[in-house]
């Protein structure tokens, strides 16, 4: 009979993170990933949260591990905007590849409004990259009904009670009444015109 595996020996929680090492994990998050300001800095601060949990796991004093856990979070935001300051992260350029790639996802301005500022990006940055025009958001409502399969991309014609879900659908996602309309009531070919011209035209 085989023995059963034997269990991963818990990591040591060596010294605690300071500046020098979090810049390197900092450096190694970029390279992988792209990331805001606040982003990267809630990346570091677990770090130093993972730190303390196996650090008091082996017995450090709590009055201790307080302090160097402020440390280490105060070193994370140091990091995090030295990042910002050598360039390897921008917010603005980061809010408008996510603004753009989540319309042609189909969500709404309300809906990427509402992901940037959970990421941490400033209001007056996402104001500057959010779709202004009602036609970018007729576009992204349409996308929304495709993937849905509603409206002009319906399997079968909508009754009133299908209409009526399809609208609260598109309401909860964050598209208003009269852009919720103009997506439901649009023909298949022309929804799907627009839809492949909005992909080709960035």
């Amino acid at each position: 009979m085989t023995p059963p595996p034997k269990a991963r020996a818990p990591r040591p929680a060596g010294k605690p993170p300071n500046a020098a090492s979090l810049r390197e994990a900092a450096i190694a998050h970029l390279g992988r990933y792209s990331a805001t300001e606040a982003g990267l800095r809630r990346v570091l601060e677990r770090r130093v949260d993972r730190w303390a949990r196996r650090a008091e796991t082996e017995g450090a004093e709590r009055d201790a591990l307080v302090e160097l856990v402020a440390a280490g979070r105060a070193a994370a935001a140091e990091v995090a905007r030295a990042m910002v300051a050598g360039g390897h992260v921008d917010d603005a350029a980061y809010a408008e590849a996510r603004a753009r790639r989540l319309a042609r996802g189909g969500r709404s301005r309300r809906a990427i409004g509402a992901h940037l500022a959970a990421k941490g990006i400033a209001a007056e940055i996402a104001a500057a990259v959010l779709p202004a025009d009602a036609e970018s958001e007729l576009d992204a409502a349409l996308v929304y009904c495709r993937r849905r399969r509603t409206g002009p991309f319906a399997r079968a014609p909508m009754d009133a009670a299908a209409r009526l879900k399809a609208l609260a659908a598109l309401a909860r996602n964050g598209f208003s009444r009269n852009v919720a309309e103009r997506a439901l009531d649009m023909e298949t070919d022309a929804a799907e015109t627009r839809i492949i011209e909005r992909r080709a035209n960035g």
